[in-house]
C-alpha cells in the first residue's frame, strides 16, 4: 500500500496512564502491534508525553514507558510535554481537581528517568515548543550529555520561570526548535 513509516501517539507505556488518557489500549497492545509493524518491515516512531501521569506519578510512568519502549525498535522517540488545552477531558479534570498537573521541574526529572531507562539505539527528539528545554540526542551515545544538560536546567532555573513559559504557550507550534 506504499506505507513505509508511521508515527504512533502512544504517549505512555504505563497502563494507568494510557487509561487516564482514554487511549483505548494497553501496554501489551502497543507491544503486540509494534511487533507486527516490525515483522512487516514498517518503520515507526513513538511519542512519549511527560506530565501526562499527573503530579507525583512521572517517575513510575517514565520507568514503565522506558521498559516497554526498550522492548521495541522505534526509529525515533519524540517527547512532548503535556499542555492542557480548554475543551479537553484532562483540562476539565484539572479544573475540578480530579487531575493534578505535574510541575515543570517534575516533568524534566521524568524526562531524565525516561532517558536513563531506555535500553535501545534510538533518536530522541524532545524539541517541540511544549518542552521547556528542547533537546535532541542519539541514544545511548549522547545519554550522559543530554542528562547533564537537563540537570543543569534543574540546577539553574526555578519552577516559577518554567511555569511562566508553560503559561505563555498560547498555541502549539510543534515544529522543531534547535536545542
Amino acid at each position: 500500500m506504499g506505507v513505509n513509516g508511521l508515527t504512533i501517539g502512544t504517549e505512555s507505556g504505563d497502563d494507568a496512564v494510557v487509561a487516564l488518557a482514554g487511549k483505548g489500549y494497553t501496554a501489551l497492545d502497543i507491544l503486540e502491534q509494534c511487533r507486527k509493524l516490525e515483522e512487516a518491515g514498517i518503520e515507526y516512531y513513538l511519542v512519549y508525553m511527560t506530565g501526562l501521569a499527573g503530579r507525583g506519578q512521572g517517575r513510575r510512568n517514565a520507568e514503565n514507558s522506558a521498559r516497554l519502549f526498550s522492548r521495541l525498535r522505534p526509529y525515533i522517540i519524540s517527547v512532548d510535554s503535556l499542555t492542557l488545552l480548554p475543551d479537553t477531558a484532562l483540562y476539565g479534570m484539572a479544573q475540578c481537581g480530579a487531575f493534578q498537573p505535574a510541575g515543570e521541574r517534575e516533568r524534566i526529572r521524568e524526562l531524565q528517568t525516561f532517558i536513563e531507562g531506555l535500553e535501545l539505539r534510538v533518536h530522541l527528539l524532545a524539541n517541540t515548543s511544549t518542552n521547556f528545554y528542547p533537546v535532541t540526542a542519539f541514544l545511548p551515545k549522547e545519554r550522559q550529555k543530554i542528562l547533564g544538560a537537563l540537570q543543569e536546567v534543574l540546577d539553574t532555573v526555578d519552577e516559577a520561570e518554567m511555569a511562566d513559559y508553560r503559561r505563555g504557550l498560547k498555541g502549539l507550534d510543534i515544529g522543531s526548535q534547535m536545542s
